[in-house]
């Protein structure tokens, strides 16, 4: 078996599902890419079992046949190489490769191919066609959300829930919770899913600006294709938290202030904080907002006062510093309303000014004043 492809062309659709590839894989097989080749056209399969990822690369060849090549071994040759078109040269008896290029030479032994998994089926009970800059920007403002403890499954994807008039993309860890609407993404019957965290980050790194996405889902696996490029995950079978119960309804006090404003104080302010808890206090009266931290171990403690625009009874609450700040880091309005109604209670993130076809809204659960340490 022999092609012929462009060394940059190669590296960089090899580098855009190299994600999937785990470093200590269950299945050795799995530290490999899948060749397949049919005439010019190269097909390049990784796979860490829950997640597939396939793109196809146009070559120079005439021949047909398929290997499995050291991932790692692979991707360090090529990031060390030239542009320059490079020569692939398979035994397929006994699956040791040659690479010829201008003037080197590489070998390097591959796998039976038989031996990497299948890949899986999506029975394409739904389809659904979304622009790459509606998908990235739904992951954007949730997957950062998920939790992280595989004790809870349910909770380490992100849930998806389509209908006739929008796609609604929801993220909890427990500690805070995102959902993120869209009107302009639609389907033509109405379902719902949990998709792994690792998919959507991989979707995250792979996703061209300004491209189609079809999405197809089946009963347990999502397949999402854009380009030259396709992306195949199980989905997690388990229910997802009632979400729409957890959002509290009646938040009378009410703050309005920059986001830029509130997050650099943020950031300086939590340094002097608690290392384990992380707390801040956060001050409101009077169109006046304090935000404080102290850490009693070491006698640090700091404070800054803002201004903002609040309509509602004195109120102090605490919250988890970094929990917020990363909430607000994923932000990209300029105004941001808070919306509380006790300190025990949740507190609200609504973005002031937001993009077209979105709703956002955030959920941070508060910490009790009382824990500071």
């Amino acid at each position: 078996m022999k092609f012929i492809v462009s060394s940059s062309v190669l590296l960089k659709q090899l580098s855009a599902i190299n994600g999937v590839v785990a470093t200590n894989p269950i299945v050795p097989i799995l530290e490999n890419f899948l060749f397949k080749l049919d005439n010019d056209t190269l097909t390049v399969t990784a796979s860490d079992l829950q997640t597939t990822m396939i793109t196809n690369i146009t070559v120079e060849s005439s021949e047909k046949g398929a290997i499995a090549i050291p991932a790692k071994l692979l991707l360090d040759t090529l990031r060390g190489l030239p542009e320059q078109p490079i020569t692939f040269n398979v035994n397929t008896e006994t699956f040791g490769t040659e690479i010829l290029t201008d003037n080197g030479r590489y070998k390097l032994s591959g796998e039976n191919p038989i031996d990497f998994p299948k890949i899986p089926a999506v029975n394409r009970n739904l389809a659904v066609e979304l622009s790459s800059d509606a998908l990235l920007s739904a992951i954007n403002n949730t997957v950062f959300a998920t939790s992280t403890d595989d004790l809870r499954p349910a909770m380490t994807g992100v849930y998806l829930q389509l209908t006739e008039e929008s796609a609604t993309f929801v993220a909890t860890d427990g500690h805070r919770l995102i959902r993120y609407r869209r009107t302009d993404i639609n389907s033509p019957s109405s379902t719902s899913m949990i998709i792994p965290r690792k998919a959507l980050t991989l979707l995250k790194a792979s996703l061209p600006e300004d491209t189609v996405v079809r999405a197809e889902f089946s009963q347990s696996n999502a397949s999402f294709t854009f380009g030259n490029t396709q992306m195949i995950c199980r989905l997690i079978d388990e229910r997802f938290p009632d979400f729409e119960n957890a959002i509290p309804v009646n938040n009378p006090n009410i703050m309005t202030i920059g986001r830029t404003d509130i997050l650099n104080s943020l950031k300086r302010i939590m340094i002097y904080a608690n290392r384990t808890t992380h707390q801040i206090r956060l001050s409101l009266k009077n169109n006046s907002l304090t935000i404080s931290a102290e850490d009693l171990d070491y006698s640090n403690e700091a404070n800054e006062k803002l201004s903002c625009d609040y309509d509602g009874d004195s109120l102090e609450i605490g919250f988890n510093a970094r929990f917020l700040t990363e909430m607000l880091n994923n932000l990209s309005a300029k105004m941001l309303s808070f919306e509380m109604s006790a300190p025990n209670r949740a507190g609200l993130i609504i973005p002031a000014d937001k993009e077209e076809h979105e709703d956002i809204l955030m959920l941070v659960m508060p910490v009790m004043l009382n824990t500071y340490a």
